[in-house]
């Protein structure tokens, strides 16, 4: 097992942890709860932290993660779902409408 990254909090730690999923790339939340031990445990140690279970997918791993934390690339349009029609703002990548994911040729 190999240590990926430390989210800033749960919530994120859990979205990429649903992406890196989506991705077929396992892998293990470890430090869920100790948020709540801050202060009898160094802030740094209670951290919500991703590890791979498998090495080998460290850089698909990484490179899913940066692209979540940046974002759409600026000037990206709004998608279409083609399932129910539905219109979706560039940073979505699951139909709300319907839960199609989106394609990457989806526009």
């Amino acid at each position: 097992m190999l240590k990926l990254v430390r989210a800033p909090n749960v919530v994120i730690a859990q979205h990429w942890m649903n992406i890196l999923a989506t991705a077929g790339v396992p892998c293990e939340l470890h430090n869920r709860y100790l948020s709540g031990a801050m202060g009898e445990i160094p802030a740094e140690q209670c951290a919500p932290e991703i590890w791979l279970v498998d090495d080998r997918d460290e850089s698909l791993a990484r490179r899913l993660i940066a692209d979540a934390t940046q974002g759409p690339k600026p000037g990206t349009p709004s998608w279409r779902c083609p399932q129910c029609g539905e219109t979706l703002e560039p940073q979505f990548t699951v139909c709300w409408q319907c839960g199609r994911e989106r394609d990457p040729r989806d526009e």
